[in-house]
């Protein structure tokens, strides 16, 4: 299966394929960017484990696909995984003409910390929306595109669940 991978995604930003097969030992085939990549994973309490061509790193992920956020190393980051089924039903629901949903939701459960916008601002590519507070780390949701807020459907200090409506977008 074939995979795109965009660190800390932009509109702009170029993802790095991933082509990924199990192997009949169970073993795993996987070639980054056309390049043969030797790679293990195991799952530990939650966490994964990774080695990537000898380099050991630990992961905390968290979200659903496409959206994840990833800890390593102390460093979060935020990931977008898509496979090529799901960017071909992304495509198919673009062609008919019915634009994807204008909503933004939580990449992972949380708290709100601060609602940095109000209905009406018009936000550029890559402003803050929000602050969600996650595994006591804090954690900005970004605009993807520039755009105009619509109703704000959360309030600072409130719980919200993964994939929970934060914003609608005018």
């Amino acid at each position: 299966m074939r995979y795109f991978v965009t660190l800390d995604p932009s509109p702009d930003a170029k993802p790095t394929l991933v082509d990924l097969s199990e192997l009949p030992s169970g073993a795993l085939s996987v070639h980054i960017d056309g390049q043969p990549a030797e790679v293990d994973v195991v799952s530990i309490g939650g966490q994964l484990s990774v080695r990537v061509n000898g380099r050991m790193v630990d992961l905390t992920v968290e979200g659903t696909p496409p959206e994840i956020g990833c800890v390593a190393s102390g460093h979060r980051s935020y990931v977008r995984v898509e496979s090529e089924r799901s960017r071909a039903a992304d495509a198919a629901k673009r062609g008919k003409g019915g634009a994807l949903e204008k909503v933004i939701k939580a990449p992972m459960p949380g708290r709100i910390v601060k609602v940095l916008v109000k209905s009406g601002d018009s936000v550029e590519i890559g402003q803050a929306l929000l602050v969600i507070e996650a595994m006591k780390m804090e954690n900005e949701v970004r605009a993807k595109a520039a755009c105009t807020i619509g109703d704000i459907h959360v309030a600072e200090g409130a719980t919200v669940e993964a994939n929970a409506k934060l914003i609608s977008l005018a």
